[in-house]
């Protein structure tokens, strides 16, 4: 069989279409904001976000259905916006609130929220345009989700029917998210835990989210069962060893025993493992960034006649923009940074220290986004490393007492995680593009849209959020606190690198079990396995707390079991009705829990809609999550 690169795009070079029309932009843009607000709050919620491509694809096939002159290729742009919307949230919502968490900042000023955040996210757009040539043209990377989304698009002529699926999951996940969090029929989470003789320690406990069932199922039984697996080494391995060794805190319930053990010791696992997962990423693809290099150089060298003989379906943005927009908006970045710092030489380094990072691990994130997909992609872990990384060389410069240097060191990683989060996801719809014919350059506007709409909206959902919510762990004065598991990661992160209270020994031993993993995964590969073990995915699972993992593993179950029953194989993709109707519980959940925050940061109080007074147990919330389960599992088998 042909391999996709080695296809004629659908679209020949020579038969130009309209591609950015005014509907196109509009529609683009009003997707991007809407998608980029429901991630925004997955993220918070659940640690993880997911593409909005495909959703994205068939509402625009349904949306530009209902005007007389449209095409493939326009239904690709708008697509191409949303997505770029999407993937700017996930990297604002692992850094941002980082800084309200450690106090550094009361709220998300908007103007300096929505500068940092453009920045990285047109950045993230500028280093992928020499990228695009290397990986998606000169080494046929497979890209899966731009291969799905290309797909999709072929078959536009069923996206009428197919919306309907999208629909339903949406509003299925709206009036369970409602009627849990909003009328407070039942707890969210069905949690138990033991504690023997004071030494042996076992618990088990399962959010009860359609979102989190969703992420599972679109991710699939592989990627679940791994971060599972973190879960597992995290919960039932070394917190009943560490309750075993140093005994039990005083005056904790078992439950909250576990989660304060896992908050200030062993989620640290999940940073060792993450910081050895984006260095091994970095090392492993030394010689694709420096094809990438060149790539771009080769590009710039190029004469005017040269680059006026390339087929439509080959012209990027010229690579002299490039360089001139990422010029630019280092000066913005150096203005915020040195506003902070209040100091040239070190803001200079920091600005340095953002370009350098930020072009590396986008050019990390594109390259694993082209080998394992988006739900791989080592965001986190990249974003530790910075971290990590730019704390050190802070402490050096600055020394333990400045008050400044946490906030520095997640100022740096906030536009490097956007840069990168942008980055691997945008690889995706360019990989579309070049499937379907699309103008690369194009493309890379609409990127520029979707980030630009999504940037000027996602400051004002944080600071809703976090007005009606809060970050960080559930208290009396915020029982229903978005998590934030990856801001909250970042934050101590940084903050222990300059106090000195970093638990380094779990660091180290993340870091040994980073190593096994990898060891493993080489393993695999050598022996032709075509199931690997991608460090950072089960990274992600060591810092989760165990409620979301064993959610994420049950939508993961229902994804094998659906393609069992329809015959396929545990690594093929879900259907797409089944994967419309998850997209639309994550869109539908996560729009009510933004919804719900406007109430509740009015009143003050996340019980303003409830309607009785102590919610039931959690196992009615059980019953719900198992009926959207089977729905989910019933829909998928009709592919």
């Amino acid at each position: 069989m042909k391999n996709e690169n080695q296809q004629q795009p659908y679209v020949s070079a020579d038969k130009v279409f309209p591609e950015t029309t005014v509907k196109a932009i509009i529609l683009g843009a009003i997707l991007s904001i809407v998608l980029s607000a429901a991630n925004a709050y997955l993220g918070l919620f659940a640690g993880m976000t997911v593409s909005a491509s495909i959703p994205a694809a068939v509402l625009s096939m349904a949306i530009l259905k209902l005007f007389k002159k449209h095409n493939i290729l326009e239904n690709n742009i708008v697509q191409t916006a949303a997505s770029a919307g999407e993937s700017l949230a996930a990297g604002v919502i692992f850094t941002f609130p980082a800084l309200v968490l450690m106090g550094y900042w009361s709220g998300f000023n908007y103007l300096e929220t929505t500068l940092i955040a453009l920045c990285g996210g047109v950045l993230g757009v500028l280093f992928t345009i020499p990228l695009r040539n290397a990986l998606i043209v000169q080494q046929k990377l497979k890209f899966p989700e731009g291969v799905a989304t290309a797909e999709v698009l072929k078959t536009g002529e069923s996206g009428g029917k197919a919306v309907k699926f999208l629909v339903i999951g949406g509003l299925l996940g709206a009036l369970v998210k409602f009627a849990e969090a909003g009328f407070k029929l039942w707890h969210g989470v069905a949690e138990a835990a033991t504690l023997a003789y004071n030494k042996v320690y076992a618990y088990v406990g399962m959010n009860l989210s359609p979102a989190l069932i969703a992420v599972g199922y679109i991710v699939g039984f592989r990627v679940a069962l791994l971060v599972f697996a973190g879960g597992v080494i995290s919960w039932w391995i070394a917190i009943p060893i560490y309750v075993y060794l140093t005994g039990t805190p005083v005056g904790d319930d078992a439950v909250g025993m576990g989660g304060g053990i896992w908050s200030s010791q062993i989620r640290y696992l999940g940073v060792g493992a993450m910081v050895v997962g984006g260095l091994w990423a970095l090392i492993n693809l030394r010689s694709s960034i420096s094809f990438a290099v060149n790539s771009g150089i080769q590009a710039l060298r190029q004469d005017s006649a040269a680059k006026a003989s390339l087929p439509r379906t080959e012209k990027d943005t010229p690579m002299q923009w490039v360089i001139m927009g990422i010029g630019i908006m280092i000066i913005p970045v150096f203005i915020i940074y040195l506003r902070e710092i209040a100091d040239v030489p070190i803001t200079a380094l920091m600005a340095l220290l953002m370009v350098i990072a930020g072009f590396l691990f986008a050019a990390v994130a594109g390259y694993m986004a082209g080998l394992v997909g988006s739900s791989n992609n080592p965001i986190s872990g990249v974003t530790i490393a910075t971290i990590l990384t730019s704390s050190l060389i802070l402490l050096a410069l600055l020394g333990s007492g400045a008050e400044k240097g946490p906030a520095a060191a997640i100022l740096i990683g906030a536009v490097v995680c956007t840069a990168a989060a942008i980055a691997g996801d945008n690889m995706q719809d360019l990989k579309a593009g070049h499937i379907l014919g699309a103008t690369p350059q194009k493309q890379q506007i609409m990127q520029m849209v979707g980030v630009v709409s999504a940037a000027l909206v996602l400051p004002l959902v944080l600071e809703l959020l976090n007005t009606a919510y809060g970050f960080g762990p559930a208290t009396e004065a915020k029982p229903d606190a978005l998590a934030a598991p990856q801001a909250t990661l970042m934050q101590s992160v940084a903050e222990g690198v300059f106090k000195g209270n970093l638990p380094w020994t779990m660091v180290y031993i993340g870091a040994a079990i980073g190593v096994l993993i990898i060891v493993l995964d080489k393993y695999q590969e050598a022996r032709g396995s075509d199931f690997r073990v991608p460090v950072l995915a089960v990274a992600v699972g060591l810092y989760l707390p165990f409620e979301l993992d064993s959610a994420i593993m049950f939508g993961g179950l229902i994804a094998l079991l659906a393609n069992k029953a329809v015959g396929k194989s545990a690594a093929a993709e879900s259907g797409k009705s089944g994967l419309l109707f998850a997209s639309g519980l994550i869109t539908g959940e996560a729009l009510i829990g933004i919804f719900l925050a406007i109430p509740v940061a009015i009143y003050q109080s996340s019980d303003v809609l409830a309607i009785v007074t102590q919610p039931f147990s959690s196992g009615l919330g059980l019953f719900v999550i198992l009926v959207v389960s089977y729905m989910l599992y019933a829909i998928s088998k009709r592919e």
